[in-house]
């Protein structure tokens, strides 16, 4: 995890000029930054370019930055703007979790039934296996599935970069962990 006051210093210094500091913000995060938006782009291309859209928009921006939270979580919202933004011209769009009642998501991921533990274990540690049950959600479940538990942003900072309540983020949250084991199980079924 990133250390706060060092990023502080960082960007203080990076929105003075600092061509350095500037460099250095870009290299800290550009790797989670990415990590979000290729989740929820349509293609790498996309994700590597609306990084790059992200990176200039915040080092125009760098005197916006209140110091509230983390760079991390700073960075994290404008690439979220920006693919929000992105989005509104893509017609491609997945219909969203809340679709689906917490009930029939808790029957598709197994409650109430036996399950083979080690099984499921092993399919949730094949990459590939997570990768293609995570591409077959909604994108506000891959996108609060990767700020929180992939990007490891407190569950405050998840809220604030998603403009929830920590109760609705939380919400959300469930249901797309739920989302996600029912996607492995499929996957699970039919592999």
């Amino acid at each position: 995890m990133e250390q706060p006051s060092a990023d502080h210093e960082l960007v203080t210094r990076a929105a003075g000029g600092d061509s350095a500091a500037q460099r250095e913000l870009v290299v800290r995060h550009q790797g989670a930054v990415f990590r979000l938006l290729k989740r929820l782009a349509s293609n790498t291309a996309q994700a590597e370019d609306l990084t790059q859209e992200t990176f200039i928009t915040a080092l125009e921006h760098l005197g916006s930055w209140r110091g509230e939270g983390s760079a991390r979580g700073w960075l994290l919202s404008i690439a979220r703007s920006r693919r929000l933004m992105s989005r509104r011209t893509s017609s491609a769009r997945h219909e969203p979790a809340e679709g689906a009642s917490l009930e029939k998501l808790g029957l598709a991921a197994g409650w109430g039934s036996p399950v083979d533990p080690e099984e499921l274990a092993s399919r949730l540690e094949q990459r590939t296996v997570l990768e293609q049950a995570l591409q077959g959600l909604d994108e506000e479940s891959r996108e609060v599935l990767t700020l929180r538990d992939l990007e490891e942003l407190s569950g405050e900072e998840t809220a604030q970069v998603l403009g929830l309540s920590v109760a609705a983020m939380k919400s959300r949250l469930h249901r797309a962990r739920l989302a996600l084991v029912a996607s492995v199980k499929r996957g699970a079924a039919h592999g």
